[in-house]
């Protein structure tokens, strides 16, 4: 089963966040909790961590992109 990721809200009053750094490739397989990407808000960085185990089948998003929260960020294969 294909599960696309959000972006998830890294701050209480930040919306919008720059990709910092892609921490995966396509076909990687991940673990829970792994660090999926890092974002960059006006004050700090954030690593995002993977909600749950499984394989990278398409990476959404890209270095330097501004991301809001809740949009497409890549597709997970449990």
């Amino acid at each position: 089963m294909r599960s696309t990721l959000k972006m998830p809200k890294v701050g209480d009053a930040v919306d919008e966040v720059v990709i910092a750094e892609i921490s995966v490739a396509v076909g990687a397989t991940v673990t829970e909790g792994q660090t999926i990407f890092v974002v960059e808000t006006d004050k700090t960085q954030v690593e995002v961590p993977a909600p749950f185990a499984g394989t990278v089948r398409e990476i959404l998003i890209a270095k330097g992109d501004d991301v809001r929260t809740g949009a497409p960020t890549l597709v997970l294969e449990v």
